[in-house]
């Protein structure tokens, strides 16, 4: 089935217009939803919103935005303000400059969408997705909508062409807020550590190889509540915290990664084919 389009939107640079539609990268309803159950009589809850000075139920009809300018003062705002507020949705993905692939840092990455071409823009389409990768380069862009003005990445994918959202500078905390003591590393400890990551190193990252096992297993105790059976929960021992020898547990890691790669040989030597069945005259 062919995916929705999102939204719609325009791609220019100089005097280049390109017609895009915005698709979702991320199929969000894979995650086990939970509801609120009333426990007595099966039925969902309703939540309302209640007056923080009164506690009555406020209607719809008499709830207002506001700022809170100072500690418990507010100014409201009416619909038609906030409006005016608002960054006009121009629906442009408006390129400001062009960048080298891979200077802009994973921190910055918010959200993906890709751009398919809307109807008369297939040769622009591919043809900035073309030059993006000749010239090994990302779009760096403005984009209005729903209010708000995005920063934005455009960058060629696969035989077409993505738009990641991203933080500003000022909406990320700064790394140097992570307390991190000053310690000596051992040289010998650091051979041994680059050792153990080299022997899990692979070339490339293959996504096919996880699977959400924690939501599988969700799905399976559901499915047997749903046949009637009591679910309890399975003891665990706790993680112990404890100081260890970290030398100790280098060589230990490594030898039970050299091991690991012998136990699955094996395993499939000893592995014998079956037989092919004789087929009866007829």
């Amino acid at each position: 089935m062919a995916a929705r389009a999102l939204a719609s939107a325009t791609i220019s640079f100089g005097l280049v217009s390109i017609p895009v539609k915005l698709f979702s990268s991320a199929e969000t309803t894979q995650a086990v939803r939970f509801n609120q159950i009333h426990k007595k009589d099966g039925s969902r809850i309703k939540q309302q919103l209640i007056s923080a000075n009164t506690g009555e139920v406020v209607p719809k009809d008499e709830i207002v935005k506001g700022y809170e300018f100072a500690k418990g003062q507010y100014v409201l705002f009416s619909p038609e303000e906030l409006k005016a507020l608002e960054a006009k949705a121009t629906h442009t993905v408006d390129i400001a400059e062009f960048v080298p692939a891979g200077s802009v840092e994973r921190m910055y990455l918010d959200k993906v969408y890709f751009l398919g071409p809307d109807k008369g823009g297939a040769r622009a389409y591919r043809l900035l997705a073309m030059a993006l990768r000749e010239t090994q380069r990302v779009a760096v862009a403005k984009y209005a909508a729903r209010g708000r003005q995005y920063l934005v990445l455009v960058r060629p994918m696969e035989d077409g062409l993505a738009m990641e959202q991203l933080h500003y500078p000022k909406e990320l905390r700064s790394f140097n807020e992570v307390p991190i003591e000053d310690v000596e590393v051992k040289p010998e400890e650091l051979k041994l550590a680059t050792q153990l990551v080299e022997q899990s190193a692979s070339e490339d990252f293959d996504p096919d190889g996880y699977q959400d096992e924690v939501r599988q297993r969700i799905l399976d105790l559901i499915q047997r509540k749903v046949e009637g059976e009591d679910i309890t929960l399975t003891p665990t021992d706790e993680p112990e915290h404890k100081i260890i020898d970290i030398m100790e547990a280098l060589k230990a890691s490594l030898a039970d990664a050299e091991r690991k790669p012998a136990k699955q040989a094996a395993g499939k030597k000893n592995i014998k084919k079956k037989p092919a069945k004789k087929r009866a005259k007829g």
